[in-house]
C-alpha cells in the first residue's frame, strides 16, 4: 500500500496542485493553521542562528520570524514562491536571505548549513517523506533542530482505515491523509544522529502535531 502510495505521489503532481493553491492559499489556510504556525515560529526563534523554512509556499510565516534570524526559504511551486518574492518586497524583509524552487528531497545546501530546519505541513505532501526527513537531518548543523508542523494520522482502527480510503482524493489536492507517527519513530531510530524533543499536538482537531528533534552535537 505504501510503496503503491509513492509511486502515485509524484512531484509534477505536487507542483501543479501547489501551484493551483497559490492564489487563494493564504485565505483558506491561514487562519486554519494559525496558532500551530505560531508555536512553530515561536520555537524557532528561541534557538535562533540560520533558518530553512522549506516549503516556504506564500511565505506566510516570514515576517514572523525574529529580525535578528537569518532565514532561507524553499519551496516546489513557482506560483506559490512568487507570491513570497511579493511579500518580503512589500514588506521589506532584510533578514530573508533568499527564496528559491527546490525540492525538499533534494536540497541544494551543503551538509550542516543551519541552525533549524523548519517545515510547515511538508512531510506529507512530498512523494517521499523519509527522504525529505533525511535531507533536513543533513542540512542541519550539529545541536540544531528540525521543527516540523504535520498531520499525524492514525497507526490503527477506523481512522486509518478512513484516512487510507480518502488518500486517492486528498492526493489530488497536493497531500496524502495518511502518514502515521510510527514513521516518523522509525526513521528517528535509524542512524540519522536525531533524537526528539518534542511532540504535542497544535489546531485544528488535534490530528495536527508540532514535532521536534535534535541533531546530535
Amino acid at each position: 500500500m505504501m510503496q503503491i502510495a509513492q509511486l502515485e505521489f509524484d512531484r509534477e503532481m505536487v507542483e501543479r496542485a501547489y501551484d493551483r493553491w497559490a492564489p487563494i492559499y493564504d485565505l483558506v489556510f491561514g487562519g486554519v493553521f494559525s496558532k500551530g504556525r505560531r508555536a512553530a515560529i515561536l520555537a524557532t526563534n528561541s534557538i535562533g542562528g540560520r533558518v530553512l523554512e522549506v516549503g516556504v509556499g506564500t511565505g506566510i510565516s516570514l515576517p514572523q520570524y525574529a529580525p535578528n534570524l537569518r532565514v532561507f526559504g524553499t519551496d516546489i511551486s513557482e506560483a506559490m514562491l512568487g507570491k513570497a518574492k511579493a511579500r518580503v518586497a512589500e514588506l521589506g524583509l532584510k533578514n530573508i536571505e533568499g527564496l528559491a524552487v527546490m525540492d525538499a528531497e533534494k536540497l541544494e545546501f551543503p551538509d550542516n548549513s543551519f541552525d533549524v530546519v523548519m517545515a510547515q505541513y511538508v512531510v506529507t505532501a512530498v512523494p517521499n517523506p523519509e527522504a525529505a526527513l533525511n535531507e533536513f537531518a543533513r542540512v542541519l548543523r550539529p545541536g540544531g533542530e528540525i521543527i516540523l508542523l504535520s498531520r499525524v494520522s492514525a497507526d490503527a482502527g477506523m481512522r486509518r482505515f478512513i484516512e487510507q480510503w480518502l488518500q486517492p482524493v486528498v492526493r489530488q489536492l497536493g497531500w496524502r491523509s495518511e502518514f502515521a507517527w510510527s514513521r516518523y519513530a522509525q526513521w528517528a531510530a535509524g542512524a540519522h544522529g536525531v533524537e526528539l524533543v518534542e511532540r504535542r499536538p497544535v489546531p485544528p482537531l488535534g490530528h495536527f502535531s508540532l514535532i521536534r528533534f535534535r541533531k546530535a552535537a
